[in-house]
C-alpha cells in the first residue's frame, strides 16, 4: 500500500497517515494479519518525523484495527470488523461537517436521534 501525505492540509500528518491505514482496511489493500511498513521505514519514505509514524499507528491501534508487536511491527488484527469501521468513518464524516456548520454536540445527537424514528 502507497502512504502520501499533504503537508500543506490542515489535517495532522498523523491523522492523514492514520486516514490512510483505516482506508486501506476499508477497501481491502490491508488484509487481516498483513504487516505495515515500520515506523522507521515509513517515517523514511513520506519524510516525517518517526513519533508522527508513531502517533498514527498509536490511534489505529487504540480503535482496533492494528497490533503494535515488539520486534514484529504493526499489524492488521485478524478480527477487525470492516462494517463497523465504515459506519465509524461515516460517522466521522457527519461530526466533521456538523463541526464546520458549528453545531453543538448536543445538536449532533439530537439529529441522530430525529432519524432513528
Amino acid at each position: 500500500m502507497l502512504f502520501r501525505v499533504d503537508v500543506a492540509a490542515a489535517e495532522p500528518l498523523a491523522d492523514q497517515i492514520a486516514a490512510q491505514v483505516r482506508g486501506g482496511v476499508m477497501r481491502g489493500d490491508l488484509s487481516p494479519g498483513e504487516r505495515l511498513p515500520s515506523a522507521r521505514e515509513l517515517a523514511e519514505v513520506l519524510d516525517v518525523n518517526l513519533h508522527t509514524v508513531l502517533r498514527a499507528y498509536a490511534k489505529v491501534r487504540d480503535e482496533g484495527l492494528i497490533e503494535l508487536r515488539r520486534g514484529r511491527g504493526a499489524v492488521v488484527r485478524d478480527d477487525t470488523d470492516v462494517s463497523r469501521l465504515r459506519l465509524v468513518e461515516m460517522a466521522r464524516g457527519f461530526v466533521t461537517e456538523a463541526r464546520r456548520y458549528g453545531l453543538a454536540e448536543s445538536e449532533m445527537l439530537a439529529m441522530v436521534r430525529e432519524v432513528q424514528s
